[in-house]
């Protein structure tokens, strides 16, 4: 039970290294303002956009292990508690865009233009009145479950159990309405013409097989420095790997979705949005998404003793991650560069400084607590978890 009381300390290098990355994504943030204004405050919603759903993506994963009663996840449980730090990092900088350079936005520069319910929807107050309420209930449904379970490491009482389970029992669905809308906002209105029924659970399949290849990546880093080396097991690696497989595979099926709905009714309104992502170069990176988030995981993680082996995991994780700053790209910088595609380096740099800073916020937090629940009552369970 001593070793369950280690809390980590990361090395001294790691973190000065992690602040130097940091920095780099804000030198060419800056540099960027100044060559590329537009691309600039585009790349920042990008990634503001990836760290906040990181963190969502963390959150979800805990509600959903205790809305399930799972028990074969607590033994890492702190992993995805931990990623919802990056939450409020990634709605500053979120804000930072909306408050600063709406001009993002084409509905916010012509206003006038909408009428009736869309005028009202899509007007700048009730935008900003949505963002604030959306983080309100992400934080307060993730402060809830983290407290509890931080309440259950002091007393043991099974009291803090039940809440969380009555209490993720309800963010799943207020999760699902709330993520959707704020993709809609965020994402989809950067193209107000274009509308796509599904684009809600389009944007979460993304944000939640990037969420699980970012757990899968922290999992076999911690286990292989040692905090969580006698903690986490292959079974462990292997439902995570299972889950990465089929939330890819659920990516992909609802990228076909809407694709092929779009494709078939060939509406100009519907059909401008992928017209313009499959010219020249973008139509390139639009069949490496495809390749990268489904692809080459659909085929390696087919078999089990892949999704046992913690290289070829990783290699698959980060080629999903990979795919998801391609996925996003491809939603949020064609119609601010009006088809064009430079060379990265404005992008390559700021999500570089983000994950540098992901990472920093993620150890923040974990280094403050015990790095296993101590008295979840399903710890037992999930130490021995074989399947």
């Amino acid at each position: 039970m001593n070793q369950l009381k280690f809390t980590y300390q990361p090395p001294q290098a790691l973190e000065r290294m992690l602040l130097a990355l940091a920095g780099i994504g804000v030198l060419a943030w800056v540099a960027g303002l100044v060559i590329a204004p537009e691309r600039a405050w585009a790349s920042l919603l990008m990634v503001s956009f990836w760290l906040a759903a990181t963190g969502l993506a963390g959150s979800f994963f805990v509600g959903l292990q205790y809305a399930c009663g799972a028990g074969w996840a607590v033994a890492f449980r702190r992993v995805p508690e931990a990623m919802t730090a990056a939450l409020p990092v990634g709605a500053a900088g979120l804000f930072l865009v909306f408050l600063v350079h709406p001009d993002l936005y084409p509905w916010m520069v012509h206003p006038g233009e909408s009428t009736g319910f869309h005028a009202f929807w899509l007007s700048r107050p009730f935008f900003l009145v949505r963002a604030v309420a959306y983080f309100a209930i992400w934080l307060a449904f993730s402060a809830v479950l983290i407290r509890n379970s931080r309440r259950q490491d002091e007393d043991g009482d099974l009291l803090h159990t039940r809440r969380n389970i009555r209490a993720s029992v309800v963010y799943m669905f207020v999760f699902a309405l709330t993520f959707w809308l704020a993709s809609v906002d965020w994402i989809m209105s950067l193209e107000p013409e274009w509308t796509s029924t599904i684009f809600g659970i389009y944007s979460f399949s993304g944000m939640f097989v990037a969420g699980l290849a970012t757990i899968i990546l922290l999992v076999l880093w911690l286990k292989r420095s040692e905090p969580l080396r006698d903690f986490v097991n292959d079974e462990h690696l292997h439902d995570l790997g299972k889950l990465l497989f089929a939330f890819s595979t659920f990516w992909m099926y609802i990228f076909f979705s809407q694709y092929m709905l779009i494709w078939y009714a060939n509406i100009t309104e519907e059909s401008v949005y992928y017209i313009l992502r499959q010219q020249g170069v973008l139509g390139v990176l639009f069949v490496a998404n495809v390749v990268l988030n489904w692809g080459v995981p659909f085929l390696i993680l087919l078999s089990s003793a892949a999704k046992r082996t913690p290289a070829v995991l990783a290699s698959m994780a980060v080629l999903v991650l990979v795919g998801r700053w391609l996925d996003l790209y491809l939603m949020v910088m064609p119609p601010v560069m009006q088809g064009k595609v430079a060379l990265p380096w404005l992008e390559f740099g700021m999500m570089l400084g983000v994950m540098a800073l992901f990472v920093l916020a993620f150890l923040a937090w974990f280094r403050r607590v015990p790095q296993t629940p101590l008295r979840d009552p399903l710890l037992a369970q999930s130490l021995g978890y074989h399947n």
